[in-house]
């Protein structure tokens, strides 16, 4: 059937019919290397709650991390720092996708240890656990993520449970070189409490962290239940005793995917997120694999945005005026 349409077409419009023919068969392949660069495309912003051997609406068992995991990256989704996303820094290789890990509520299956014959080591199903052996054997894919946590809740959510264990957890995050977040001391809806409470929750999860890991910065905010304080910038600059507090980002609890930091719409303090439920990554991931041109491709050079011309208007041109635009 492909020779009998050719044979009607003049020679420019054989060329054409290839090059769309060809394009289109790389697209349905879901081969990411073979994706044009698209720095203004969306970014997926993972929202995980309980790892737990039951599922429900809120939890993922460690089966279902796991294929997570596999689903993304056989999809050509690379893990990015969200302290990198906030800045537009952009390393992961040419071709794929940045995918940012968050977990809040700091629950008992995000971060445990397991005591046997006296020595403690990492439960091999807990998230942490799994980040770390999936890096082992895909050491391409990265491992960042960043751990909302509640240093003042009640158990088993203060900390990730274990209580002898809490500020060794903390510690072993950082040196692992995931993200430590704010969450509010114990998980406050702000929108029902004054400047000083809010400025206390806030400041007071910042001391928690730092009393663990000296000097650790703490810059980005979860809110519970995704409300705002009756007044944003509460959320963003405060502080509280001796202790004050700097959010460059806010995460919402919901929304869909990100805008890219280089777009002229994006809003680090208002970041929507997408909560890992049920069949709603792998929906997502196809619909993206079908939709290639709506997902933001990198381009491989952290320091160059690169993006079809025809999306120009929306770049903001003025956030990251020392990168090297390329507008093809």
């Amino acid at each position: 059937m492909e020779k009998t349409i050719m044979r009607k077409m003049s020679a420019a419009a054989v060329t054409c019919f290839l090059m769309l023919f060809f394009t289109a068969s790389s697209h349905v392949s879901g081969a990411a290397g073979a994706l044009a660069p698209n720095e203004l495309g969306k970014v997926l912003i993972l929202e995980y709650h309980l790892i737990q051997p039951e599922p429900s609406e809120w939890a993922r068992t460690a089966q279902d991390f796991r294929r997570d995991l596999d689903l993304l990256y056989s999809s050509g989704y690379r893990t990015l720092a969200l302290s990198d996303y906030l800045q537009g820094k952009i390393e992961i290789p040419a071709g794929t996708h940045p995918v940012i890990f968050t977990f809040d509520d700091s629950s008992p299956g995000q971060f445990r240890y397991l005591v046997r014959n006296g020595k403690k080591e990492i439960d091999p199903d807990c998230a942490i656990g799994m980040l770390l052996d999936f890096r082992k054997r895909h050491p391409d894919f990265g491992m960042k993520a960043t751990f909302f946590v509640l240093p003042g809740a009640k158990e088993p959510h203060k900390l990730f449970g274990q209580p002898e264990f809490e500020t060794e957890k903390l510690k072993e995050l950082a040196a692992l070189g995931f993200e430590i977040g704010n969450h509010t001391l114990w998980h406050a809806n702000l929108k029902h409490y004054d400047a000083g409470v809010v400025r206390k929750q806030l400041a007071s999860a910042v001391q928690a962290i730092q009393a663990a890991v000296p000097g650790y910065k703490v810059h980005t905010l979860a809110l519970p239940y995704g409300v705002y304080p009756r007044e944003l910038a509460w959320a963003v600059d405060g502080s509280y005793g001796n202790t004050t507090y700097h959010n460059d980002g806010i995460l919402k609890v919901s929304g869909g995917p990100a805008f890219s930091p280089f777009d002229a719409r994006w809003d680090p303090l208002h970041l929507p997120r997408i909560q890992v439920t049920g069949k709603a990554l792998e929906r997502l991931v196809h619909y993206f694999d079908l939709h290639p041109n709506e997902i933001f491709v990198s381009d491989g050079d952290a320091d160059k945005v690169s993006f079809p011309a025809a999306l120009k208007a929306e770049f903001n041109s003025r956030g990251f005026k020392s990168l090297r635009v390329v507008a093809y």
